[in-house]
């Protein structure tokens, strides 16, 4: 609340932070003597910036920000060390040399003077021999199997000098060496071997040093790292328009206009709607959700997890006004995947992460089951997301979303106390449908799954065919040869309900041993009168 209601302390920290490099990772390679010249360099960039940090710091009353500016360190005599010790622009790898800056250490400052001056050397005796022998085309060049050495293209070769001792022929010139040339090679390459050795040297006794700073950098690194979390999370509510919580024990989850942080600023054609939420521990426990496929159940189940998650965490959250009843564990069976390598189909992994959450979830818990069942058949599928609520509901008690396709599932709103109903509603349009990705109270009239292959692109016919599948479904009528054909439509079998047990009873109350003719035609009729009234 301090940082989002501070638009300057925000930039500043924000500016400070953007200098801070891994300081974690950078510590552990100096302690495993793995890091490089660039990654001290870094340190010594990163350290830089931490005063400028602290002083940003030190007028909040936040309680949790004075932890965090307390657990900086101050590392000005590292950052002075590494200023003083390290070349600016160092190489990246330890045998390149140009590590060690110039004036830290007068034994490496001598080779690279001698190093350099010895260069220097060749170059003017390159032009000195040029004069001297009247030779335009004359050169000294190196190889790392000759060293130094002239070279005399052969149409001069009747001006090379008699103290000139050949080394090598070659097909259009000769390779010579003088005593002067041998001499400053030794003294020149032998300084190189040196300085670089040296150098390698005295960087191991910087990192030495360092080392002893580790511990301060590891402190410093997680402070740094809180602090860039929670301006992270003040930044982005800011820009958002995030609201500030109320957590509380009450065990009720109340969102008013909540948004999925993540798909609320995705750029698309179509304007994200906000949605509410209510869930408790009482009349409200499960929420039985349903609606077509696209519609927006997923996004709707995973804006309330990621809002209870943010609050929790103590980030604003996106919402006009928020309350959450604090949760202890938010358990989520969303998606299909399966493992081949373990043999487990996609249904198999479902059913072993829907087991899971009954084993490990308690009453304080929060659960978003999303088609639990649908990779088996229909009944099955049914049967087994039937008995999973009902578990919910009367052995755990935990707040929980449901959605299905699983239209059955609604009658748990009626015979089960903590369950409703609610769906994500749709316009249809002719034979189209548009989503509103509105919540609304009670059960989905039916599940849009043509029009929603329609919306997809499956082509024309392949459309109708289905509707006209469809249509022989619900009427339980098919030719010999698939063909849709025309019978009255019944209704649909509630695999719940509780309408056929009268029925029932009055077939298995009859004695089929003793019964007289006159009194099984009674009881057929009877039977026939109840049956017709179950249509």
């Amino acid at each position: 609340e301090n940082l989002i209601g501070d638009f300057e302390l925000q930039e500043t920290l924000r500016t400070h932070l953007r200098q801070v490099q891994d300081l974690e990772r950078l510590s552990t390679r100096v302690l495993q003597r793995r890091a490089n010249p660039r990654d001290l360099v870094a340190i010594r960039t990163s350290v830089s910036s931490l005063p400028g940090i602290r002083a940003a710091l030190e007028s909040v009353h936040s309680p949790l920000l004075r932890r965090v500016a307390d657990g900086i360190g101050d590392f000005s005599g590292l950052r002075d060390l590494i200023g003083r010790a390290i070349s600016d622009d160092p190489p990246n790898s330890l045998k390149d040399g140009g590590i060690i800056k110039t004036g830290y250490r007068p034994d490496v400052d001598e080779l690279r003077e001698i190093s350099e001056k010895g260069k220097d050397y060749i170059s003017g005796l390159e032009a000195k021999e040029r004069q001297s022998t009247g030779i335009p085309t004359l050169k000294i060049g190196y190889n790392r199997v000759f060293g130094y050495y002239i070279e005399v293209t052969k149409s001069n070769l009747h001006m090379v000098p008699e103290h000139y001792i050949r080394k090598q022929t070659l097909v259009s010139a000769e390779r010579y060496v003088t005593p002067e040339l041998k001499e400053y090679e030794n003294k020149v390459l032998g300084a190189e071997e040196r300085l670089k050795a040296l150098e390698y040297e005295v960087f191991q006794e910087v990192i030495e040093e360092i080392s002893g700073t580790v511990e301060g950098l590891l402190r410093t690194a997680q402070a740094v790292g809180e602090l860039d979390f929670l301006l992270s999370l003040a930044v982005t509510a800011r820009r958002n328009n995030y609201v500030r919580p109320v957590v509380d024990d009450t065990g009720r989850i109340d969102i008013t206009d909540g948004r999925h942080p993540v798909l609320e600023r995705v750029s698309t054609a179509e304007r994200f709607i906000p949605n509410s939420s209510y869930i408790d521990t009482e009349d409200h426990r499960l929420l039985i959700i349903t609606g077509p496929n696209m519609a927006g159940k997923s996004t709707y189940m995973r804006q309330v997890a990621l809002i209870v998650l943010m609050a929790q965490i103590g980030s604003y959250v996106p919402a006009s006004e928020a309350r959450i009843g604090v949760v202890d564990r938010i358990f989520t069976r969303i998606g299909a995947s399966d493992h081949l390598a373990k043999g487990q189909s996609t249904f198999m992994v479902e059913m072993i992460e829907t087991a899971n959450i009954l084993y490990n979830a308690t009453k304080d818990s929060l659960i978003i089951l999303d088609e639990v069942g649908r990779g088996t058949s229909t009944f099955d599928g049914i049967s087994i997301a039937w008995a999973i609520a009902e578990h919910i509901v009367n052995r755990i008690g935990a707040r929980t979303l449901f959605a299905t396709h699983y239209n059955e599932l609604t009658d748990l709103g009626v015979t089960l106390t903590g369950v409703k109903n609610y769906n994500i509603s749709v316009k249809e349009w002719g034979d189209e449908i548009i989503f509103l990705r509105k919540i609304e109270r009670g059960p989905a009239d039916k599940s849009y799954g043509i029009q929603v292959a329609r919306l997809a692109g499956l082509p024309d016919h392949v459309v109708e065919r289905a509707k006209e599948v469809l249509d022989n479904l619900e009427k339980s009528e098919f030719t010999g040869s698939g063909a849709p054909r025309a019978r009255r439509k019944t209704a649909q079998l509630d695999l719940f309900s509780s309408n056929y047990e009268p029925l029932v009873e009055r077939l298995l109350g009859v004695d089929v041993d003793s019964i007289t003719p006159e009194e099984a035609l009674a009881h057929l009729t009877e039977i026939r009168r109840m049956a017709e009234g179950l249509k």
